[in-house]
């Protein structure tokens, strides 16, 4: 299982990473990938501006 990281956490690395879920449980189509840079935070959702949960691409 993938490791999850929440909207505001701190990006343990750089790299692409994608929405996997969001936080309130809603479910996301968002198939958008960001670049993130190590020590970044997570944004929310680009689709919905809910936070979300991210994986790596």
């Amino acid at each position: 299982m993938a490791t999850k990281f929440k909207t505001g956490e701190n990006a343990p690395e750089s790299g692409k990473y994608k929405v996997d879920s969001l936080v309130n449980g809603g479910s996301t189509n968002d198939e958008a990938t960001i670049d993130i840079e190590q020590g970044e935070q997570f944004p929310p959702s680009p689709s919905s501006n809910d936070a979300a949960y991210w994986v790596k691409a």
